[in-house]
């Protein structure tokens, strides 16, 4: 049993963007649109926001996978 396919799938996307985020905010460093310091609280800011993005994303998809509850269906 191994991992299921969409979790991998999910888990990428997620990674990609927040390369594409962090990768933006470098580049406005870069450019010096940003301060170091405001570069470095977005950093903070998008590594924990998309984190927590995937992690109510995976358990919204673990629970719609195996729910704890599952519904009774009462002949008519």
């Amino acid at each position: 049993m191994g991992v299921p396919g969409p979790i991998i799938t999910g888990t990428i996307v997620y990674l990609l963007v927040g390369a594409a985020l962090i990768a933006f905010i470098m580049g406005a460093r870069i450019t010096g649109l940003m301060t170091k310091d405001n570069a470095a609280i977005g950093n903070v800011v998008i590594s924990v926001a998309v984190f927590f993005s995937w992690l109510f994303w995976a358990c919204a998809w673990l629970h719609q996978w195996h729910p704890l509850i599952k519904p009774i269906y009462e002949g008519e």
